[in-house]
């Protein structure tokens, strides 16, 4: 059973607090309007999105996955950090057992801020990760922080 790492670094022209806000406190609200051809619905099925919480990512019939939960693992509002693991998928991934997220941003310059990025991929047994096994996520989570960046310029005053 092997663990793969990545790291992503990810500029963005808008504040890290506002960034934080809307991609992690508020993603159930902002990521179904924002990414509707994807995203039918967030709900939580346990807690309200602070720690141990577990949220429900409801797909569309365009998406290869019908629903994937992930589970607040850790969440720290004052240093705008978190980490959450992927628990389940439907259908089920075939070569992970989980994977773990660990989002934190950063000042850059005078307005924008880094977006630190860091997956941790448990493979099951037997199985062997590759890069381009997971590639089409990692993209898909880029895009959803490069539609959030666009929202958040194009309506300065969202998440202030």
């Amino acid at each position: 059973m092997g663990m793969t790492r990545y790291h992503h670094t990810f500029r963005a022209q808008v504040a890290p607090a506002r960034m934080f806000k809307a991609l992690i406190l508020d993603s159930h609200i902002l990521s179904p309007k924002l990414m509707f051809a994807s995203i039918k619905n967030i709900e939580f099925l346990e807690g309200d999105g602070e720690v141990g919480s577990v949220k429900q990512v409801n797909f569309t019939e365009a998406s290869p996955l019908k629903y994937m939960k992930h589970r607040m693992d850790a969440l720290d509002k004052d240093n705008l950090s978190c980490k959450y693991t992927l628990i389940e998928t439907e259908p089920p991934l075939e070569k992970l057992e989980y994977v773990t997220y660990e989002v934190k941003f950063e000042p850059f310059g005078f307005t924008g801020c880094i977006c630190k990025l860091t997956s941790e991929y448990k493979a099951k047994e037997g199985i062997e990760i590759k890069e381009e096994d997971i590639e089409h996520g990692k993209d898909r989570a880029i895009g959803m922080y490069e539609v959030v960046e666009a929202y958040l310029m194009a309506h300065p005053h969202a998440y202030t």
